[in-house]
This record gives C-alpha cells, sequence and structure tokens, in this order.
C-alpha cells in the first residue's frame, strides 16, 4: 500500500504536462462543525489521551489524529475546527472520528451535524520565474501588496474565485481562502491568462 505522503498531488493526471494546475496539491483543509451544546474541556482533556488544553494560551481543546492527519479544536461553545487535513474527504473523516470520540464519552452527538469548509489552503508552481515588482505594476495596484521588505512574495486578491494567490519569484504560487479544491485551478487560469497577457510568464 503507498503511504499517503507519497502519492502525487490529486490533480495530476487530469492535466496536460507542462499545465501548472497539475501542480496543485493542498496543504491545509480548515473547516468548521460543531454539537449544540456545550462542553466541559476540563474533564475532555481528561478523558482523551494525547489532547492538549492550556486555556491561558487557547480556549480550545486541541485533539490531534494520526489517520487522517489533522486536528480538531473543540470549544466549550462545541463549536468544532479541524484543521491540518489535506482534503475534504479527510476532512470529514476527522470529524465523524472526533464524533463518535465523543459518542463513546457519553456526550451526545446528532447523527450528522453540518460540516462547513472555511478555507482551502493550495500551493502550484507555475513553472517559470516572476518578475513581480512587473507584475505589481501591470496588474494594478487596487488589488495587489507587494512590499518585498516586510514579505518575498507578491499578495494578489482575485474577485472571481474569492480567493487570495500569493506569488513569488520561483513562480511557487499559494492560494488560500478557497472554498473548493476546483477554486485553486479557476485562480491558476486566471493569473497565467493574466501573465500571458502582459507577456510576463517565462
Amino acid at each position: 500500500m503507498v503511504k499517503k505522503e507519497e502519492k502525487p498531488p490529486y490533480w495530476n493526471g487530469r492535466f496536460p504536462k507542462g499545465d501548472p494546475k497539475g501542480t496543485l496539491k493542498i496543504e491545509n483543509v480548515v473547516a468548521s462543525t460543531g454539537i449544540d451544546q456545550e462542553l466541559n474541556l476540563e474533564a475532555l482533556a481528561a478523558d482523551l489521551p494525547g489532547t492538549e488544553y492550556d486555556p491561558d494560551r487557547f480556549p480550545g481543546l486541541v485533539y490531534r489524529l494520526q489517520e487522517p492527519k489533522a486536528a480538531c479544536l473543540i470549544f466549550r461553545s462545541g463549536k468544532i475546527v479541524s484543521t491540518g487535513a489535506q482534503s475534504i474527504d479527510d476532512v470529514h473523516a476527522a470529524v465523524e472520528l472526533t464524533f463518535d470520540t465523543l459518542r463513546d464519552l457519553g456526550i451526545e452527538v446528532p447523527g450528522s451535524p453540518e460540516i462547513k469548509v472555511q478555507n482551502i489552503v493550495t500551493s502550484g508552481d507555475l513553472g517559470h520565474p516572476l518578475n513581480l515588482n512587473a507584475i505589481a505594476i501591470s496588474f494594478g495596484l487596487e488589488n495587489i501588496e507587494y512590499e518585498p521588505e516586510q514579505f518575498p512574495g507578491l499578495v494578489y486578491r482575485l474577485q472571481d474565485p474569492k480567493v487570495v494567490v500569493l506569488l513569488f519569484g520561483s513562480g511557487k504560487v499559494v492560494i488560500t481562502g478557497g472554498k473548493k479544491p476546483e477554486n485553486a485551478e479557476e485562480a491558476i487560469d486566471k493569473i497565467v491568462s493574466k501573465l500571458t497577457e502582459y507577456a510576463l510568464l517565462g
């Protein structure tokens, strides 16, 4: 069986060779859910092995799972935030495992609480070095933040899809704020189209 970390990004094979979309890889999916009741985090921390709970530093209890590799942040209000998963399927698996664990402790959890994806962070590679100064000028300053003395990347905010793209001189990109994996594909297409329009790619 192939180890999870050795699997190629799930976009591979869907796009022609050389298409930047083929390099896309989900780095983190953040999703929220919850159960409609208040929780005793002190008791949960005592009952759940491997949890972290230090209310002076962070108000939630951190419950780490190994398979899938993710963490569920459990709050006193009953809100639960899943972070660290690398696919939507892993988010659902992590949340369901957390619900099952709570049920085993005698906590009433409804059958299928809604899981809402808040943010998908995706990385990729355009395959060409980028002139960030030229991009900042060409793309228009209203949607650009570029202060190289503060941060080495250029921040480009798209409205459709509503995501933030970090562009680096190496050609690497990070896309954040997506609600579904396809948002990263759409963002890459728009970036490549704009870079090509201004002759800034390659």
